[in-house]
């Protein structure tokens, strides 16, 4: 092993797409942190990992105490974010394009007609969050402009009031959201059983919330002091109090899934709650569980989590992704990504092979394309039923429920290169090329139709929910 022994080490900052996010000098005295700080300058809001190989550097490890001789490049892994980056079960898509307007198509209802609100989607628009039937989208000027299904959140107008201004994050779950302002107090609306009426917890919403998170009932709120806030359904996840003295401090990320959450402390220790059977109860796996956890992925009745060592652990409803004994000896090292269906679970290894567990019908089972999964890929999304991957090459691989967007065929002949992102709602993937136009498959309904708006994504898109 070769130790840094010069007073100043030049590192590199590679995302697994090749792409340098950071590069520079830094004194050999300072630790990893230093590097965190760098890459989150890239992507603010973002969480990730930084692997030096197979291993993991923590913001801990000192700049001396890197290998040199596995080179000067870190690869940057960006984390799931429960709030931005999982998959929508929305049956409709919403683009925000290049000056800021957003364009909509899938199931009207659900949010792909956003009609009555277009006057306020044409500029300004830098993020869109949805629940199962409406979307909200944050503008510029930290308003928010919602539409879809009133019962599921598109009725913003008790709360309008407090959504001019100062909004920088929304989150959504089953038939809520819940927004966070800049002074750090959170405004919620929609369902109110799911969580869309906060004001029993009004005293502890108002200041220090920094991020939030949902199940498809409940909201979790991590607060600046490393506290834990829930609210909603309270056996979904709203009620936190058999855990709350393990959520009083230290907490740094919280996931959920359908039913439980799942919460990550500062020294890599984890805390779950919620439904018992879908992840809630974690006693089962306790004792891998109590360091070292990095990132935690919920799907609709299971999780898992990838440990500093590249590790997986895994509960939950054992057939739909809680038991992944099957496959057990491929996730004892390597780990860098995991993703989700809502039965199936795939895993990126850091030599850009893709594992997969769960069931097999919803993306558990890609004995089909294995052979595309040996190498290169370096994302993956899932619709309901199903998963795409996107290659360095920029090709795309697909498989789990036809319908669902696991046959890409028809669209083949667009997914051999240039992709560059696929965002997967309930039944459908939409694909954006690097000519920043999108390429969509799966359930006509849910929006792989995009005949009605193609003159619109054709170029300028820059993101899809």
């Amino acid at each position: 092993m070769t130790m840094a022994t010069s007073s100043e080490i030049y590192f590199e900052l590679v995302e697994l797409s090749g792409h340098v996010v950071a590069k520079g000098t830094w004194s050999a005295t300072l630790r990893a942190d230093c590097l965190y700080q760098s890459a989150y300058l890239a992507k603010p809001g973002r969480r990730c990992r930084l692997l030096q190989g197979t291993w993991g550097i923590t913001p801990f490890t000192p700049l001396a105490a890197l290998d040199l001789s596995l080179g000067t490049c870190s690869q940057v892994v960006w984390l799931s974010s429960c709030a931005a980056d999982r998959r929508s079960n929305n049956e409709a898509f919403a683009a925000i394009k290049a000056n800021g307007s957003v364009v909509t198509w899938g199931d009207a209802k659900s949010g792909g007609n956003s009609s009555a609100v277009a006057a306020l989607l044409t500029e300004g628009v830098v993020q869109v969050c949805g629940t199962n039937g409406a979307f909200a989208a944050i503008k510029a000027n930290g308003s928010v402009v919602t539409w879809g299904n009133a019962r599921m959140g598109s009725d913003s107008s008790a709360v309008a009031a407090l959504l001019t201004e100062g909004v920088v994050q929304v989150c959504g779950n089953h038939g809520a959201f819940a927004a966070i302002k800049a002074n750090g107090s959170v405004v919620t609306w929609g369902d109110a059983s799911s969580g869309g009426n906060s004001s029993v917890f009004t005293a502890l919403l108002t200041e220090g919330v920094v991020q939030v998170c949902g199940t498809g009932g409940a909201f979790a709120a991590i607060k600046a002091n490393g506290s834990v806030v829930t609210w909603g359904d309270a056996t979904l996840g709203g009620n936190s109090s058999a855990v709350a003295a393990l959520l009083t401090e230290g907490v740094v990320q919280v996931c959920g899934n359908s039913g439980a959450f799942a919460a990550i402390k500062a020294n890599g220790s984890v805390v779950t709650w919620g439904v018992a059977s879908f992840g809630g109860n974690s006693s089962a796996v306790a004792a891998l569980l109590t360091e070292g956890v990095v990132q935690v992925c919920g799907i609709n009745c299971a999780f898992a989590a990838i440990k500093a060592n590249g590790s997986v652990v895994t509960w939950g409803i054992a057939s739909f992704g809680g038991n992944s004994s099957a496959v057990a000896a491929l996730l004892t090292e390597g780990v860098v990504q995991v993703f989700g269906t809502n039965g199936a679970f795939a895993a990126i290894k850091a030599n850009g092979s893709v594992v997969t567990w769960g069931d097999a019908t919803l993306g558990g089972n890609s004995s089909a394309v294995a052979a595309l999964l040996t190498e290169g890929v370096v994302q993956v999304c899932g619709t309901s039923n199903a998963f795409a991957a996107i290659k360095a090459n920029g090709s795309v691989v697909t498989w789990g429920v036809a319908s669902s967007g696991g046959n890409s065929s028809v669209v083949a002949a667009l997914l051999t290169e240039g992709v560059v992102q696929v965002c997967g709602n309930h039944g459908a993937f939409a694909a954006i090329k690097a000519n920043d136009s999108v390429v969509t498959w799966g359930n006509a309904r849910m929006g792989s139709d995009s005949s009605a708006v193609a003159a619109l994504l054709t170029d300028g898109v820059v993101q899809v929910y």
